[in-house]
């Protein structure tokens, strides 16, 4: 079976609501078609490893659970998909089930390993990685990865570029409490809006953390991206909430602490999606050198706007890049697709550093 087949077939299985079905799939596809020691773990990840017992591991990352399809991509409980001008269109061919087929093809087909290879399709990526952060506390831990996330068109168009860092997303809410008066005096209240607006201003005058990771510039940002309160037009409101939009970079995080110098005014995280850089430049440039090989094209390292599960991997130690098959606007659209020469591409690239590593 070759990752066109295999792709065809992880696209077809809806995982939007529940994994098991495709965890299912990879896992018999594995047994079946590997001599790799296969594991599924208690929350549904599936994971292999190919000589065992060598000092250093490799590991090939990946995810199974989708996002939930628009209307047009599902039909009485099954996915649509369509295969057009050399792409297969379907939820979750590009967000990342063409790069979970490459990798099961790369990870059966290497030879002359001189490191443990592993493969590992997560659960729960969409839902903020919690199949890998669950699988790093039962203790996985690879020394190297490369996470098939899309890193495609980054560069140049239809090049398969590797990404040396992405961003982080941590999101917050702003709380200020006030206290209620009737709107025509004013003066027996406390106006949870205006110091709602206070911290507003504290926001927009933070700087915009930054960092560089192999010579390559990353710079986040923060944004207020919601406001609520009120409870009606003639009463000072006592309650007022902002939502804080902060894409973070390796070692930095903004200041936002700084609004709770203000009266009446609190912060709290409500998620924390850690950034990525790798640590090894020798790392980087191995996958660059396999990805030149495997493409007309000229790979270049590049850096990610959004979270992956990369991030979770780096933040425990391991080395990380990302590479994969989805292009820029794919993912998570109603026409989502995945080119099929970019799949076996990435299906290439993964059997040279295998074999390199």
């Amino acid at each position: 079976m070759d990752s066109r087949e295999l792709t065809r077939d992880l696209v077809a299985i809806p995982s939007h609501d529940d994994e098991t079905a495709a965890g299912d799939y990879i896992e018999t596809w594995l047994r079946e078609r590997t001599d790799a020691s296969v594991t599924r773990d208690d929350h549904g990840n599936v994971i292999a490893r190919r000589n065992t017992g060598t000092d250093t591991s490799l590991a090939l990352v990946s995810h199974h659970d989708v996002v939930p399809p628009d209307d047009s991509q599902i039909v009485d409980g099954e996915y649509v998909i369509d295969e057009q001008d050399g792409r297969l269109y379907g939820r979750g061919s590009a967000d990342m089930k063409g790069a979970v087929a490459a990798a099961m093809v790369a990870f059966r087909d290497a030879t002359d390993l001189d490191c443990e290879l592993v493969f590992v399709s997560f659960v729960g990526e969409e839902q903020g990685g919690v199949g890998a952060q669950a699988a790093l506390e039962d203790g996985f831990a690879p020394d190297y990865a490369i996470v098939g996330e899309g890193s495609t068109g980054y560069s140049a168009p239809e090049t398969t570029d590797v990404a040396v860092a992405h961003k982080g997303r941590r999101g917050s809410t702003i709380t200020a409490a006030g206290t209620a008066a009737h709107a025509s005096e004013v003066e027996s209240g406390e106006n949870a809006i205006y110091r709602a607006s206070d911290a507003i201003h504290v926001v927009r005058n933070l700087d915009f953390p930054t960092t560089d990771v192999l010579g390559h510039d990353l710079a986040g940002s923060v944004a207020v991206t919601e406001i609520e309160g009120g409870s009606a037009w003639n009463v000072i409101p006592e309650a007022c909430s902002v939502t804080v939009d902060e894409r973070t970079v390796p070692g930095e995080r903004a200041p936002l602490e700084r609004v709770e110098e203000l009266p009446g005014v609190s912060w709290s995280v409500d998620q924390d999606l850690p950034p990525m850089a790798c640590d090894d430049g020798d790392f980087a440039e191995l996958v660059v050198s396999a990805a030149a090989s495997a493409q007309e094209g000229t790979p270049e390292q590049v850096v990610k706007p959004h979270a992956t599960d990369a991030g979770w991997l780096a933040q425990a130690g391991t080395t990380c890049v990302v590479c994969g098959a989805a292009e820029p606007g794919q993912a998570h659209t109603a026409e989502e697709s995945v080119s099929w020469e970019v799949v076996e591409r990435c299906e290439r690239i993964y059997h040279a550093v295998a074999e390199r590593f």
